[in-house]
């Protein structure tokens, strides 16, 4: 999966990741201790095609909100592939017992998943004016995006 996490997390356009993570960092961040999940979507050939991450998001009073991070192979972008893994991942956070999914951060100039969230249920709680250091747009919003499930 890093050949293609690698080339997301180096471009900063959509991860609030530091942009110099090693593999060996992202592994540790990638793959949570349960609760948590990680799902890997693979096409016909065996490839990968992109992956997806669920944990829980608080603790104590708030542990029953989940959230969750997803890249998706620029290579099969467009394919249908954060669609199936957002699906996924709402549906086994419910059947894990969460009562909402909360995304902390998605840069609002990133719309293709904006309106992917959306179409799945998402809305835009709020947005944190200039959250995002964007390496071609300078500062942009970053979203909180919430859903019941």
């Amino acid at each position: 999966m890093w050949a293609f996490m690698e080339g997301i997390v180096r471009a900063g356009e959509t991860f609030s990741w530091d942009r110099g993570t090693t593999e060996e960092q992202a592994r540790v961040m990638w793959f949570p201790q349960p609760p948590g999940h990680t799902f890997v979507a693979v096409g016909t050939g065996g490839e990968i095609l992109g992956t997806a991450n669920s944990v829980r998001n608080h603790r104590g009073g708030a542990s029953h909100i989940a959230s969750a991070s997803f890249m998706v192979d620029p290579a099969h972008s467009g394919q249908g592939v954060g669609r199936a893994l957002g699906e996924h991942v709402l549906a086994q956070a419910r059947a894990d017992g969460f009562r909402a999914m909360q995304f902390n951060a998605v840069v609002e100039t990133n719309t293709r998943a904006v309106a992917l969230w959306r179409s799945l249920g998402l809305q835009v709680l709020g947005t944190l004016p200039e959250g995002f250091r964007h390496p071609v747009h300078g500062y942009v919003g970053l979203h909180v995006m919430h859903r019941a499930l």
